[in-house]
């Protein structure tokens, strides 16, 4: 039934538009499906105040539709369009929402049933619509509710009625049912999508269709004790039979998980159960499989793990779920068995080099609380320990201290990969490492340093063709390293300058520029003050060079006596180590030159002194065999035996002596280069290896060698036991020296700073100080008897009233 439309128009406008305005009912307008539509056009002029032109069309509700033209009334008049409400609303049947209702309610059973609607989606949208519009939206959202939750009351028996046999079958059913339920709620929302837009958002306090629906099957369904007790059930068994290797339907926990989670109870309902049966399993499994299985399969095993995990997470389980997921496996495989996983393996994976199993181990002790802390300070005993082994050599056996320095060297390198390879070149690893290297080699003191000093020399020496110019210079890189962790640096000192001056003076060195880099290496790491000394002996060689170049061109005027060509090396005796002179007696041809060498020097540098050291001599003798000539490149000693066989075919052991003046063990050792090594220019009877009293000496004119000119070995450049003892005995003098001093200097620094009536130091307080400023360990007893001796020799006094307080004597 149509409703009326009433228009008002002024007189002219009547007027003009009698002929264009007709009223018309038409049987369409009684139409369900057609679209109701309501126009008001006016036109406003200057002559007119108000033109209403209204047309309204509701082809469901019977409503006319009336159009009315626009009709200018001047030309290029103002045109205006204004819309206008009804003056009075539109009357609905008496029966309409009843109907509407009835219509509506049919198509949701349709939808629950999964039948056919037997209206168009398009009619049932409207009529939704028109109920909106006449406010019966509350009552509509009520039936929509009340028909939806009898619907979903209907579903619950199918889960209490049948007894399921088997959980996937279960799950199943629940997947059906859910995944039915949100297609339905989706269809219904649809119809029902005016009332969601206009009714649910104008009221806060109700419920989207959607989320209403969400709300029921969460009540009714999911909610009920016993079905969401199996449902959790099911879920973590599924799971379980997971883990234990069997493949799964995930893309049915995928769904259900979902589902928990639509419905708000994902945490409460499944999520703390899942942790807790993880949490079992996973600290049965680890106590379990750190004793049957070795470090790196168990590291493996809990790598394999945690990527399982993680595909879970990314396959089925909400992102929520992922720290505490993740915290719970790392805590029962990891974090509780660090010490034990540490004690176990740590040490073979180090001994063995296992990159891999390292770069694992690091990886997932980085994931746990206290993991880097337990292996950083296991990694740092490791190196302790091991150093220690290299280092010390209680059955003092030469060939262990021989390799100690490479050995340590190659350990550095080992460690130094590992950190850089495994441990992502932590900064705490690497300051570990330094502090065990520090500990560990210095629990021998000085002998590192020593043998460190005596490597350097034998990758210096000449005839070392073991690497390239390259080679050496990192090989020295490498050396420092090991040198910066040492105390006794002046053991080192000592020792370097010792070789050092056997390189010059025999031309034994490998390469200046080498010689130099190291030299600026120890300079860059100790200062001026520590180099001083070795770059006064380079000074010194230049020196002599020029010396020696000024003394040829004198003795170019001159006759050399004998034909001897004489080589000298002027060297600062404060530079170069010290050598014990040995009186020897020198062929004349030799004095001779030594007295023109002398009065040539002295005339240039005067107030002078020159001390001959005839243990560092070498020479160059021609001497003629029975076969052949050779050149003999021989030391002094070796020259002041041979040259006896100028005069005599042979001599015993007491006439050589007797003859040259040597020292009867540096003899025995002379004679032994000479008779008994590779190149035997001497014959000795009896034989043997060994030089006793007694023994004969006679020249082998039959000698033979490929070369002519031929190096016999420096027997007396070769270190012994007593000057090693010698050099070390040296370095502890040399120490307290420098604890005098200290002590002097402290207490003279404590006199300008302390007021002038307390020129005085406690006891503690002098041996606190002295610790501060000596760079070398010392123990607390030598302190003491320096002190003493400081006091028996009046530099200081102890105070008369107060045994523990030093007074310094002006």
């Amino acid at each position: 039934m149509p409703l009326s439309n009433l228009n008002k128009h002024t007189a002219k406008g009547q007027q003009e538009h009698t002929n264009h305005r007709k009223r018309r009912h038409s049987s369409e307008n009684h139409s369900p499906t057609s679209k109701r539509r309501r126009d008001i056009l006016e036109e406003m002029t200057d002559s007119q105040k108000r033109a209403n032109f209204s047309a309204l069309t509701s082809p469901s509700n019977g409503l006319t539709r009336h159009a009315s033209p626009l009709v200018n009334n001047k030309p290029g008049a103002a045109k205006k369009l204004v819309i206008k409400n009804f003056k009075e609303k539109p009357k609905l049947p008496d029966n309409y929402q009843q109907e509407t209702w009835e219509k509506l309610q049919g198509a949701v059973e349709a939808i629950h049933t999964s039948h056919s609607i037997q209206a168009s989606l398009e009619e049932l949208y409207q009529a939704v619509e028109n109920m909106c519009s006449h406010k019966m939206s509350a009552t509509l959202y009520d039936q929509l509710k009340q028909s939806c939750e009898k619907h979903v009351k209907s579903n619950i028996s199918q889960f209490l009625g049948y007894p399921f046999l088997c959980f996937v079958m279960f799950l199943k059913c629940m997947d059906n049912c859910w995944q039915a339920h949100c297609r339905q709620m989706i269809m219904i929302r649809s119809i029902f999508l005016f009332l969601d837009r206009t009714y649910v958002l104008q009221n806060s306090s109700v419920m989207s269709i959607w989320d209403m629906g969400l709300d029921l099957f969460r009540s009714h369904i999911v909610g009920h004790i016993l079905v969401q007790a199996r449902t959790v059930d099911g879920l973590l068994q599924f799971i379980e039979r997971e883990r234990n290797g069997e493949a799964v339907d995930r893309q049915l926990l995928k769904s259900l998980l979902r589902m928990l989670s639509d419905l708000q109870i994902y945490q409460d309902a499944f999520e703390r159960k899942f942790l807790d049966a993880t949490d079992s399993l996973y600290a049965a499994e680890g106590q379990r499989l750190m004793q049957e299985r070795d470090v790196p399969e168990y590291l493996a095993h809990v790598d394999k793990r945690l990527n399982e995990e993680s595909e879970r997470l990314l396959h089925y389980l909400d992102q929520s779920t992922r720290k505490p997921l993740v915290t719970c496996v790392e805590k029962q495989l990891l974090e509780q068995h660090l010490g034990q996983i540490l004690q176990k393996g740590l040490d073979q994976l180090l001994n063995e080099n296992r990159i891999s199993d390292l770069t694992l181990l690091y990886q997932l002790f980085s994931k746990v609380k206290d993991g880097m802390r337990e292996l950083g300070l296991a990694f740092a005993l490791y190196i302790k320990n091991t150093g220690r082994l290299i280092v010390i050599n209680v059955d003092n056996d030469a060939e262990k201290d021989k390799d100690m320095v490479q050995n340590l060297l190659d350990f550095k390198d080992k460690i130094d990969n590992i950190i850089s390879v495994c441990f992502g070149r932590n900064e705490k690893f690497i300051n570990g490492m330094k502090e065990s290297f520090e500990n560990f080699i210095n629990q021998r003191q000085n002998k590192p340093a020593e043998l460190i000093a005596k490597y350097v020399d034998s990758k210096l020496r000449a005839g070392n063709k073991e690497a390239t110019e390259e080679e050496l210079e990192r090989l020295l890189d490498k050396i420092m390293v090991l040198f910066r962790f040492i105390h006794g640096k002046d053991v080192f000192e000592a020792f370097y300058k010792k070789d050092l001056a056997k390189r010059l003076l025999v031309g034994k060195s490998a390469s200046v520029d080498a010689e130099k880099s190291m030299l600026s290496k120890l300079k860059q790491e100790c200062g001026a003050a520590f180099t001083s000394k070795l770059e006064g002996m380079f000074k010194d060689m230049e020196l002599s060079k020029d010396i020696m170049f000024a003394f040829r061109q004198h003795m170019q005027n001159m006759t050399a006596p004998g034909g001897v060509d004489l080589t000298v090396n002027i060297l600062t005796m404060g530079y170069w180590p010290t050598y014990h002179p040995m009186a020897v007696h020198l062929p004349t041809e030799m004095v001779d030159y030594q007295e023109i060498f002398k009065k040539f020097y002295l005339g240039k540098h005067s107030g002078r002194k020159l001390q001959w050291q005839p243990t560092l001599g070498h020479c160059v003798l021609k001497v003629e065999f029975a076969a052949m000539k050779k050149e003999l490149h021989v030391s002094l000693f070796q020259t002041l035996c041979l040259v006896l066989f100028n005069d005599g075919h042979e001599f015993t052991f007491e006439e050589i002596k007797q003859a040259t003046a040597i020292e009867v063990e540096e003899l025995r050792r002379t004679l032994q280069s000479l008779a008994c090594g590779k190149a035997r220019v001497l014959i000795k009877h009896p034989k043997g290896k060994d030089i006793e009293d007694g023994d004969k000496f006679i020249f082998n004119e039959d000698f033979k060698h490929k070369l002519f000119r031929i190096k016999i070995n420096q027997i007396q450049m070769k270190e012994t036991q007593d000057e090693n003892t010698s050099t070390t005995e040296r370095v502890f003098q040399d120490r307290q020296y420098q604890v005098d001093a200290a002590i002097v200097l402290k207490q003279l620094k404590s006199v300008y700073q302390i007021m002038k009536t307390r020129k005085s130091l406690t006891h503690n307080l002098l041996i606190s100080e002295l610790y501060n400023q000596l760079k070398f360990p010392v123990k607390p007893a030598d302190l003491k008897k320096r002190i003493e001796s400081l006091i028996d020799r009046d530099y200081m006094e102890r105070d008369k009233d107060n045994a523990i307080q030093y007074h310094y004597v002006a």
